[in-house]
């Protein structure tokens, strides 16, 4: 079950949210509450309902049934309102290669009609909140992956949304643009803006999200902080080295525990990884005058959760960089280092 979302005012409010395109349900009568100045994660494997769900609350089409509110206006009823509140930045940034950075967010002054004089303040604005300003009269064609999704995220700030979508912002960047870009997101946050985050990197909801959920197959499996999803999942254990084999062999015994590794000289002890279960350990030790080298807690990530919560097998034709994908990579790169 889903765990309660905390109180206090929210973003977005969605009930019962549903959407079928013929005989193939893709969303199956979902719930959000999205607090305000939060950044929510919506993690599923492709065909999950993720980008349904996102175009259904952007207005760019309709639900079959539920209802949902954002920034206080009612979706259907009150959809122009909804419109001016929110800003949708997409998976491939929608930027004009044959404008410069400057007329790109000109242009989207214009489209917002904002007064000539607002929207110039409010570009050179961004253009410097994005360290773009060396880069303003440059074709937009000239920009690395990473000026480009900035320059992206900056025209859908012109408009100075309250909530903010972002449909995989750092896919396709290298490692520094993506940690820039989580600055700016985090950025954002502290200014009060709602931010609805879809990813392919789990890390990047690990680092980002106040709360995850992770949709399967139209329904939502799991919902809750990043430390509250990976509690689901068993598989926590108190590791300790030991500087020799006959260590190793006394502290086995005093366990009960035959998960130990003779040419490590390890011993993995299941708990939940908390600070009870860790005393308990080193005070077994210390009966038990058993000297330990070093001491490391396990606990599961995001990529067992992920793993865990969504375990089908791949659907026909499904793209070899869905996130069941990444996850395994992710997972199978970990244990290889260990």
């Amino acid at each position: 079950m889903p765990a309660p979302p905390p109180t206090g005012s929210s973003a977005i409010d969605v009930t019962g949210l549903s959407k079928s395109y013929g005989d193939k349900v893709v969303l199956d009568g979902i719930d959000l509450r999205i607090p305000e100045g939060t950044i929510f994660a919506l993690l599923g494997p492709n065909g999950a309902g993720k980008t349904t769900t996102v175009q259904i609350l952007s207005t760019l089409i309709p639900a079959d049934a539920g209802q949902a509110r954002l920034a206080g206006h009612d979706l259907v009823r009150e959809a122009e309102a909804v419109r001016a509140a929110i800003g949708v930045t997409g998976q491939f940034a929608a930027v004009d290669n044959l404008l410069t950075a400057e007329e790109n967010l000109f242009l989207m002054a214009d489209l917002l009609h904002l007064p000539r004089r607002e929207g110039r303040r409010r570009a050179a604005e961004l253009l410097r909140r994005f360290e773009l300003t060396d880069a303003a009269k440059k074709p937009a064609a000239t920009f690395s992956g990473g000026m480009r999704r900035k320059l992206d995220l900056a025209m859908t700030l012109v408009g100075t949304p309250r909530i903010i979508f972002l449909d995989e912002p750092t896919t396709g960047l290298d490692p520094r643009s993506r940690r820039t870009m989580w600055e700016i997101i985090r950025g954002l946050v502290a200014d009060g803006v709602t931010l609805f985050l879809t990813t392919q990197y789990l890390e990047e909801a690990d680092q980002l999200a106040d709360r995850i959920a992770v949709l399967d197959q139209g329904k939502l499996v799991a919902e809750g902080t990043a430390e509250e999803l990976k509690r689901l999942i068993p598989g926590s254990h108190i590791r300790l080295r030991f500087t020799d084999a006959h260590a190793l062999e006394s502290a086995a015994a005093f366990f009960g525990s035959t998960a130990y590794d003779a040419e490590a000289l390890t011993l993995q002890i299941p708990g939940d990884g908390g600070i009870p279960g860790l005393r308990a350990v080193l005070d077994g030790l210390e009966r038990a005058s058993i000297e330990a080298e070093a001491l490391t807690v396990h606990t599961p990530d995001l990529d067992d959760v992920f793993l865990t919560l969504t375990g089908q097998p791949k659907r026909p034709g499904e793209s070899p960089n869905s996130l069941e994908d990444n996850a395994q990579m992710d997972k199978t790169r970990k244990d290889n280092t260990r």
